[in-house]
């Protein structure tokens, strides 16, 4: 898998998704639980080799008592429940982001977890919570100890303290909005950005599937111009692949 895409997903429309059904918020969001197990079991057949999801966004501290109550449960039973079967499928699972606001149980069980399936190849599952983009930068910058200036993967492990995947090849939203909201604003940076009207609990496999294929249809330049008689053409505008420090 160590040719494979990185995919960036951001899990929107939970809450909507429950609203239109007459049920509470935290409901979508258990919902959207099996979504993520159908997104993680399809993602290595379809050539992926890390799926980030943005969890619990560091703006979501400011909903309800309840909903993050909820959302942090959620999150306690899902890392317990699917620890032992990510290890028996070889799925490495990080969590990234902020974990001093983490209450304390939880950032025991990510400690497990993470060690459990560290050795896994097959897939990167990395759950964003807690999660800045912004502020992952800042700490990076505060992180580095070089006095030279860091390359762009030495910088991306800087950010996600050894849990990085390089740069994401495909970010996903769903919901239909069409906004980034801080999700991986650096490694993000050359992404194709997909933006689809399903709610996140409806995402199934065939989404992913279709998603991957609207990217593989795509031409990625990198500041560039089309392949063919674009060599002479590159030259004199100037263009090509971006210079990273």
């Amino acid at each position: 898998m160590a040719n494979g895409l990185h995919v960036g997903i951001i899990m929107d429309g939970n809450g909507r998704w429950a609203a239109a059904r007459g049920l509470p918020r935290t409901a979508g969001h258990w919902k959207g639980v099996d979504a993520v197990r159908r997104t993680c079991a399809a993602a290595p057949s379809l050539g992926i080799r890390a799926l980030t999801l943005f969890a619990f966004s560091s703006d979501n501290w400011k909903r309800p008592p309840g909903e993050v109550a909820g959302m942090m449960d959620i999150l306690r039973r899902y890392l317990g429940h699917e620890t032992g079967s990510f290890a028996r499928a070889g799925v490495r699972v990080s969590v990234i982001g902020r974990r001093d606001r983490l209450p304390g149980d939880l950032v025991g069980m990510i400690d497990r977890v993470e060690a459990t399936t560290r050795g896994g190849t097959s897939l990167h599952v990395r759950l964003a919570v807690d999660y800045c983009g912004r502020e992952a930068i800042l700490g990076a910058v505060a992180r580095m100890a070089c006095p030279g200036r860091p390359s762009a993967a030495e910088f991306t492990d800087l950010m996600d303290d050894g849990r990085s995947a390089g740069d994401v090849d495909l970010l996903v939203r769903t919901s239909g909005e069409r906004r980034l909201s801080d999700f991986m604003p650096w490694e993000a940076a050359q992404a194709e950005i997909l933006f689809l009207p399903v709610m996140w609990p409806d995402f199934d496999g065939g989404h992913l599937r279709d998603a991957l294929a609207d990217f593989r249809g795509r031409e990625r330049r990198f500041g560039g111009l089309p392949a063919t008689g674009a060599g002479d053409r590159a030259t004199e505008a100037g263009g090509g692949s971006p210079a990273y420090p």
